[in-house]
């Protein structure tokens, strides 16, 4: 497969939940938050329908993520005009890079083999009028392929 895959996902951007430590029998287990396995699932589900039977990638790709966040409510126009242009980022929980991970994880398997696949990451927090993700993966362009390019801009 070389053509890139997009998939959204409304709702506000979660980051991947630490995994939690139990002691049970002299043992220590751990587990993953239901909420991130929750989260992970809506992924997944999303991502499948996306694929719709195609093979997943087996080749370094790139991964784009866009995290979009609505301004609050408490805002003025104006602040919120800044916040949609731009002007103000969104430097709140939860962290860029476990937002990613949730989505690594969660599309392992399903749009690429593994995630250790990734040669590429963009990654980007902004506001917005409705909360989502919007993440687009791609097969890495060759060193050829970026030659290409740059003759042809």
């Amino acid at each position: 497969m070389t053509e890139p895959v997009t998939i959204t996902l409304a709702g506000p951007p979660q980051g991947k939940g630490r995994a939690r430590a139990f002691l049970r029998g002299g043992h220590i287990g751990h587990y993953t938050p239901e909420k991130t396995r929750s989260y992970e699932g809506m992924i997944r589900t999303v991502a499948m329908d996306q694929m719709a039977g195609k093979i997943p990638f087996d080749e370094p790709v790139e991964f784009v993520l866009r995290a979009v966040f609505t301004a609050p409510a408490s805002w003025s126009n104006r602040k919120r005009t800044q916040a949609y242009t731009g002007e103000i980022k969104p430097g709140k929980k939860p962290d860029l890079d476990n937002i990613a991970k949730a989505w690594n994880d969660a599309l392992n398997g399903v749009v690429y083999r593994d995630d250790s696949l990734i040669c590429r990451m963009t990654l980007d927090k902004r506001y917005g009028p409705q909360s989502l993700v919007v993440v687009t993966v791609r097969p890495m362009p060759t060193f050829r392929d970026s030659q290409v390019l740059e003759v042809a801009a």
